[in-house]
């Protein structure tokens, strides 16, 4: 199922194609689609091409293929029933670095206890609110997992965006660096860096907006530790 703008976006490409041979560019995308910045365009091709409906050649200027459209939008554009791409030779694209096979994965369901603060700390949350499925590589250490929605943009640095699910794996205790569910005070639940200094226990944002907070070491409990992050476009 794809979104609104990924919908638009495919099918903007899909008749420029058609009217040009060629992709348009990433600047006549974000015009088309009335985005503010290329990477809102970006997010939009990889979900596109995660999705399969697109891929994007190595080394090739403009380098996007169509590989299908939606039964709707082939209907929409008139293309013909079973829409199949124009195949350019000898391309080949090697996959991420550590993708796995498409075989090798499996999801398992975890909770997804509400929302998690990554900016000023929130009540503590404590129900779950969904399920969200997540590949069982990602929880493969020990211990129980369960996930959190984001809310706010104080660990933008560390790739952690609003409304991002963070996998977090259930511990109480923690190394320098890690980024941690800690409960601050008994009520306050907050997504941060931790680390030990002077006696205290710091709580560092990934945003330079935010300023790190030092707590003595019984104002903090280590809730859990982030182990993967789940993101929709």
């Amino acid at each position: 199922m794809l979104t609104r703008k990924q919908l638009e976006l495919l099918e903007f490409i899909q008749k420029r194609m058609t009217r040009d041979g060629v992709p348009p560019s990433f600047d006549e995308m974000k015009d088309a689609l009335d985005l503010r910045s290329k990477s809102g365009i970006h997010r939009l091709i990889t979900a596109l091409e995660e999705r399969g409906f697109i891929r994007r050649l190595a080394h090739r200027a403009r380098a996007i293929e169509i590989v299908k459209l939606p039964e709707a939008l082939e209907k929409k554009l008139g293309a013909p029933s079973g829409f199949s791409p124009k195949v350019i030779a000898g391309d080949k694209v090697d996959p991420p670095r550590n993708a796995m096979p498409v075989e090798a994965v499996h999801a398992l369901e975890l909770p997804v206890m509400g929302r998690i603060a990554a900016g000023v700390p929130i009540e503590a949350i404590s129900e779950v609110s969904h399920h969200v499925a997540v590949p069982g590589a990602m929880v493969s250490g020990r211990g129980e997992h369960y996930a959190l929605e984001v809310k706010g943009d104080s660990m933008i640095e560390a790739g952690i965006n609003d409304g991002d699910i963070v996998v977090i794996r259930e511990t109480g205790t923690a190394e320098n660096g890690d980024i941690v569910v800690a409960l601050v005070e008994g009520h306050e639940a907050t997504l941060k860096r931790f680390y030990r200094r002077n006696g205290m226990i710091a709580l560092e944002a990934a945003n330079p907006a935010y300023e790190t907070r030092l707590l003595r070491d019984d104002q903090v409990k280590v809730q859990g530790r982030l182990v993967g992050l789940i993101r929709s476009y």
